[in-house]
């Protein structure tokens, strides 16, 4: 195989993968995880059945990678402003999910719940790890799991609400519930 050709299949591959996460996001959208076949995002990814499998063993190893990538996307625009402005990042974290609510609602709300959760937890204690060791009474993966578990559970309450509250209102929320105390010193 020509360096052209592996390019064009390189090329290829990150294009399905793409449309088949977004697949799965608009499917999301619509109805919960559980209710979602394969033959149906293979559809609606404008791909062949068996040439899913060629990207994903399952449909929960798709979910794993949509739920990878917006946690990523989530850190990424929270954890920047988290060392000098900790309700500034909650804020910013309200406010991505209120943009992506019908996902969010879905990853949370439905049966991707769990998948989200381990995979948020991973994430941060990736980055947890990178942390000079604080030395506290508490150990950082306990204060990791916490965190993450208690932030997973006031995003579901927020996104069930018939009338949310507004977003600087859920970031003092978070702030006084789960970041400030799992960053106060023992």
């Amino acid at each position: 195989m020509s360096i052209l050709s592996s390019s064009l299949t390189d090329a290829r591959q990150v294009r399905t993968r793409r449309n088949l996460l977004d697949a799965l996001l608009r499917l999301l959208e619509t109805r919960p995880f559980e209710q979602v076949t394969i033959r149906e995002i293979a559809l609606e990814a404008g791909i062949g059945y068996a040439t899913y499998f060629r990207h994903y063993p399952s449909k929960e190893a798709l979910l794993h990678d949509l739920a990878a990538g917006q946690i990523s996307e989530l850190l990424a625009h929270t954890l920047p402003i988290f060392a000098t402005d900790v309700r500034q990042s909650c804020a910013i974290l309200f406010a991505y999910v209120a943009e992506h609510r019908a996902l969010w609602t879905a990853l949370l709300t439905g049966g991707a719940a769990a998948t989200l959760k381990q995979e948020f937890t991973d994430q941060a204690k990736r980055l947890a790890e990178a942390q000079p060791a604080g030395g506290r009474v508490i150990p950082d993966e306990l204060r990791v799991i916490f965190s993450v578990s208690a932030t997973v559970e006031i995003l579901a309450w927020w996104l069930q609400q018939e009338v949310p509250y507004d977003v600087d209102r859920m970031a003092e929320i978070l702030d006084r519930l789960v970041v400030g105390p799992a960053i106060a010193t023992d």
